[in-house]
């Protein structure tokens, strides 16, 4: 079957239909690091721009950075909404508070046939925090811009990208794409996220996490065909862990 009639299906499936089932070793990864206990704690000291904080970033697990936190409950993130990028006013994006017209790699992405990364397409995390203090780049801790990530929401597994950063201490936000993947029945919106937190979002350090120009289908036209093209790249991830 050719690659464009597969990504014709999956445009067509439920949202719930794009996401996975949580492998044994994932399940596990969520399971033990729930506490919000971090041994090998990359950057805290970050909220989840409600109220709450005593979030960071852990490297407890090897080749990954995931977001923990202990202020919550002893969970992890909630997921916020951020509409930055192309067409940042589309859709459920236009009644976006604080939205801007660019995103962190735009400069990267452009090169992949698109302008930049459109919210209501790619599923995107963001992920770092810049121009605040306390702050964290995954850079320096061997991430890769536009690298895929794993992200674990309402008891199933999804993938996405790393397409942006925080301008400030606040964490736990993703893509509407993103959003609508993993709660297609909340109704959430630029300006209404999930506030439970119970999202877990792992970066992973190695080098092939990032797909480049042609391991992904940057121009998708939609949420499903992009998020079909990232699947066997996540899925050979999370076998890692």
């Amino acid at each position: 079957m050719h690659y464009h009639v597969i990504f014709l299906l999956a445009a067509l499936l439920a949202p719930h239909a794009l996401a996975s089932s949580i492998p044994a070793n994932l399940q596990a990864f969520y399971d033990n690091h729930k506490t919000g206990k971090c041994s090998k704690a990359l950057a805290k000291g970050f909220t989840d721009g409600k109220g709450a904080s005593g979030f960071g970033y852990c490297n407890d697990v090897a080749g990954t950075i995931y977001l923990y936190g202990n202020g919550a409950g002893g969970k992890y993130a909630d997921m916020d909404i951020d509409c930055d990028g192309a067409n940042n006013k589309a859709g459920k994006c236009k009644n976006d508070p604080s939205g801007q017209g660019v995103t962190a790699f735009k400069d990267t992405v452009k090169n992949y046939g698109i302008k930049d990364l459109d919210a209501n397409i790619h599923p995107y995390v963001v992920f770092g925090n810049e121009e605040a203090s306390p702050s964290f780049n995954p850079q320096n801790s061997g991430m890769k811009p536009l690298s895929v990530m794993a992200i674990v929401c309402d008891g199933k597994l999804l993938y996405g990208i790393w397409g942006d950063t925080n301008g400030g201490t606040s964490t736990g936000e993703a893509s509407i794409a993103l959003a609508d993947l993993c709660f297609p029945n909340e109704g959430l919106n630029a300006d209404s996220g999930h506030d439970p937190h119970d999202v877990l979002y792992i970066g992973f350090t190695d080098s092939s996490a990032a797909p480049g120009k042609s391991g992904a289908k940057w121009t998708a036209s939609n949420t499903a065909e992009f998020e079909a093209s990232i699947k066997s790249l996540g899925d050979k991830l999370v076998a890692t862990l």
